[in-house]
């Protein structure tokens, strides 16, 4: 009844999240999928991109479901292949047993990703798009995700795929230049046309770069961990930041006992907050657990919080913010990612946002002044926190993964080597393999590029030979 002549298989899967709902999806992808339909519902065909109300039926003749059926036909849906969605009743029952009756139909379950794969493979997505597929569902914010579905329409690849063009058109040439010396209209090597196309292409790739380095934070987020002394306000700072009272506040000292996690979307940026035990030799047990806790979650913060309370923990330190931090974090502290945050910054004689105005002139570990009982400061502590590390994403701004920031790097770095060895050595062999490399590096990042012979677009762009 249905043609099992192909080898790969036809996948099928819930595609709504578990639990209760009005409707719940089942789809099914692969050349047995119009066949399971069929078999499935009684009907003798389907006209592609129509629905139809149908009914589900089990192998005895029982009816399971009814609902909505769609069928889009190869190529022109998702995956590129026949597919054919069942739109039926919310609920894990039903949904279950639909799918039962579709297996036993000759299809198999899909594993995680497959249907996006499936398109990846069929040359409908690439694999930034693929990706972004993930990122949007996954989205924390409104900008993040507004931006993977950016990435989803291809925007991303756009960029990438024009500076691969470039790419190949410079290696164009200095093959040219390599493999016919003797060609007056290739003699390209010292008359500044590579020398031009390279640097454009550097130029490019930087801003690439720095679009890319805004979108992995719009999809990331950062790991901010708030420490310090007990009692110094942390999680206080903590509920102020997320909105509500998340943490335990008191005025004994050593409330807080272990690491407490938050996820807040602040001016854009996610972060992902992390209130930890206040610092300090102890007997108790148990404190000594949550202190051994919050220096693992120091150690691992992309971002450091130093929270610190004006009327008494800079006395202790000898009057210095930075020393209290190293202090308490270690001589080696890396204070590119500390941030100091005076709290309590009510109870001082002056005023808080005058204090935060002179600081703007001073160096990047100034404190912040605020205060979590008046809220005076938090708003700038925000726009320090974005500024820390560089997160000011335009309103076009493309989601990004640590992969293609690798991948960017790494091709800027290639590019780097063609412009040493063609000013400075002349070397056409070495910015050829550079270039290569380059090619390479980007190309990794849609999936769709390899570095292959460029002889057929030599030809096809020159005439040699005439």
């Amino acid at each position: 009844m249905i043609d099992a002549s192909l080898s790969l298989p036809t996948i099928a899967a819930i595609a709504t999240p578990i639990g209760r709902g009005g409707v719940g999806v089942i789809r099914l992808s692969g050349t047995k999928a119009l066949a399971i339909a069929k078999a499935l519902t009684g009907r003798d065909s389907f006209k592609p991109r129509h629905a139809y109300f149908c009914r589900c039926y089990g192998d005895n003749g029982t009816l399971i479901d009814e609902g909505l059926l769609l069928y889009f036909q190869a190529p022109n849906s998702f995956t590129g292949e026949d597919v054919i969605e069942i739109q039926g009743h919310g609920g894990m029952i039903l949904q279950n047993q639909l799918l039962a009756r579709v297996f036993e139909l000759g299809a198999v379950q899909a594993a995680a990703g497959e249907f996006s794969y499936r398109a990846f493979d069929n040359d409908k997505l690439d694999l930034v798009q693929a990706e972004a597929i993930a990122d949007a569902i996954d989205a924390t914010s409104v900008a993040a995700a507004n931006s993977a579905i950016r990435s989803l329409t291809g925007e991303f690849s756009q960029k990438i795929n024009t500076l691969l063009s470039q790419l190949i058109e410079l290696r164009l040439y200095v093959e040219a230049a390599i493999d016919f010396p003797d060609e007056e209209d290739v003699d390209f090597l010292s008359d500044g046309v590579i020398l031009s196309k390279l640097e454009a292409a550097q130029a490019q790739i930087e801003q690439i770069l720095a679009t890319a380095k805004q979108g992995q934070l719009l999809r990331d987020g950062i790991h901010v961990v708030l420490a310090g002394r007990p009692n110094a306000g942390k999680s206080s700072l903590l509920n102020r930041l997320a909105g509500q009272e998340r943490a335990i506040v008191t005025d004994v000292a050593g409330t807080t006992r272990d690491t407490l996690q938050e996820t807040v979307v602040l001016n854009g940026l996610t972060l992902h907050l992390t209130d930890t035990a206040g610092l300090r030799d102890t007997s108790d047990t148990v404190e000594r657990i949550g202190i051994e806790r919050a220096r693992q979650a120091i150690g691992s913060a992309d971002i450091l919080l130093l929270v610190y309370d004006v009327t008494g923990d800079i006395d202790i330190a000898g009057g210095s913010p930075l020393e209290l931090a190293k202090a308490l974090f270690g001589k080696d502290l890396d204070t590119k990612r500390l941030l100091i945050v005076a709290n309590k910054s009510d109870l001082l004689s002056q005023d808080v946002e005058l204090l935060n105005k002179e600081n703007i002139e001073k160096d990047a570990l100034a404190p912040v002044y605020v205060s979590c009982e008046t809220n005076s400061g938090i708003d700038v502590l925000i726009e320090k926190l974005c500024d820390k590390v560089g997160f000011h994403p335009p309103e076009n701004s493309l989601i990004a993964r640590t992969r293609h920031i690798d991948a960017l790097k790494r091709t800027a770095g290639h590019l780097s080597q063609a412009h040493e060895q063609l000013t400075v050595f002349q070397a056409g062999e070495l910015v050829a393999e550079s270039l290569r490399q380059a090619q390479l590096s980007l190309g990794e990042i849609t999936g769709e590029f390899s570095a292959d012979d460029l002889l057929g677009k030599i030809f096809s762009s020159f005439c040699i030979g005439k």
